[in-house]
């Protein structure tokens, strides 16, 4: 697909305006693909009308025929045979079913200069070595969730020295022990290389305390950074607001602010979404973000809370060019932020009742029907 490549291998990381084209024409070719190999979404958007033919503006992007994230658990979809794919992903399952996303080869190769434009604005790469501790799952073959492949790609953001895992694969499950972090962060705090942590704020938070009981605080060398990825999941009962995690994070590793950094995105959706100078997600060309009204599905104005519904032509593995979250949340103008970057921006501000998605995930397999997967 060369209007995919196009788009991702677009200059500027943040001009969507200059890439409204280059998107429609993905994003067609994308719903095209699917529907000429996917007949269970051949039978959505036949349900809905829907036409590839019919997008020619940006607004038209709202037609894409929509699917939750919840549906993705409950049923696999494809567009190819697993032997095209260049591998298969899961969500982290926190809820007791999981999405299992394909991703083909066209895909892994208009990621890469996503990422790298991306990591190179924000300041994330860098050609000194440095001590990496993942606050998340230690990579297992068991194991297949997109945040494990996510945590463990930025660690080569800069060249590892080491890596220490807060989760270790024992006997079928995955044991914490934050013991052993707290254990290195003293350790890593006497290096003359700087440490570069990544996973799970909750993990973060919770190590933190724990050395902060210890009587334990360090001065992480120069260089050093953290990497937000995942959100608090199960955890959510314990989240804290940002000021008071950087707040921590300063009293007990010494690193400031401006050298903390988080990602938002979805195995169903994984596009890097990484936060400014001032801690905004916002919206790359690579993706487009719709909020929906909560009761009819339709768009909102900027501004107003709804549904984050996020679209991207990345993925031909598997249908997920229009992907409904179970997010709440709302777009501001670029230019109310003041880090310079022009783009919209999201906020995230929790998770919608369950009740409404499973809904809404209900009518999208009564419209699929019952047609095999490719």
């Amino acid at each position: 697909m060369l209007s995919r490549q196009q788009l991702f291998w677009h200059r500027d990381p943040y001009d969507l305006p200059g890439s409204d084209g280059l998107f429609l024409r993905a994003v067609r070719d994308n719903c095209a693909y699917h529907m000429a190999h996917c007949p269970a979404y051949r039978s959505l958007a036949q349900a809905l009308s829907f036409s590839p033919d019919q997008l020619s503006t940006m607004d038209d992007l709202a037609r894409v025929p929509l699917l939750p994230t919840l549906f993705y658990k409950r049923h696999a979809l494809f567009s190819m045979p697993p032997r095209r794919m260049a591998m298969r992903v899961t969500s982290s399952g926190t809820s007791g079913k999981f999405s299992q996303i394909g991703f083909d080869w066209g895909c892994i190769f208009a990621e890469i200069p996503m990422v790298l434009r991306l990591g190179w604005i924000h300041r994330l790469i860098s050609p000194v070595p440095a001590h990496c501790v993942v606050l998340g799952y230690r990579p297992n073959r068991h194991n297949r969730t997109g945040v494990t492949r996510t945590m463990f790609g930025l660690t080569f953001f800069s060249p590892p020295l080491s890596r220490t895992y807060a989760l270790h694969y024992q006997d079928g499950e995955y044991v914490p022990d934050l013991d052993r972090v707290v254990r290195a962060l003293d350790r890593l705090g006497r290096s003359r290389f700087p440490t570069r942590i990544v996973g799970f704020p909750s993990y973060l938070w919770f190590g933190l305390k724990r050395m902060e009981e210890l009587g334990l605080s360090v001065r992480l060398p120069r260089g050093s950074r953290i990497h937000l990825v995942g959100g608090w999941k199960q955890h959510y009962a314990q989240q804290v607001d940002k000021p008071v995690l950087y707040d921590l994070v300063w009293r007990v590793l010494g690193i400031p602010e401006e050298h903390i950094h988080e990602s938002f995105g979805a195995v169903e959706h994984p596009i890097f979404f990484n936060t400014c100078p001032r801690h905004h997600f916002h919206i790359p060309i690579y993706s487009r973000v719709l909020i929906r009204d909560v009761n009819t599905l339709e768009p909102l104005p900027m501004g107003e809370v709804g549904l984050v519904n996020l679209i991207s032509p990345l993925i031909q593995a598997t249908p997920t060019t229009s992907v409904m979250t179970d997010d709440l949340g709302y777009l501001t103008p670029g230019e109310a932020c003041g880090c310079g970057i022009r783009s919209p921006y999201l906020t995230i501000l929790g998770r919608v009742g369950l009740s409404d998605i499973q809904t809404c995930a209900a009518g999208a397999a009564e419209r699929l029907g019952k047609g095999d997967a490719f």
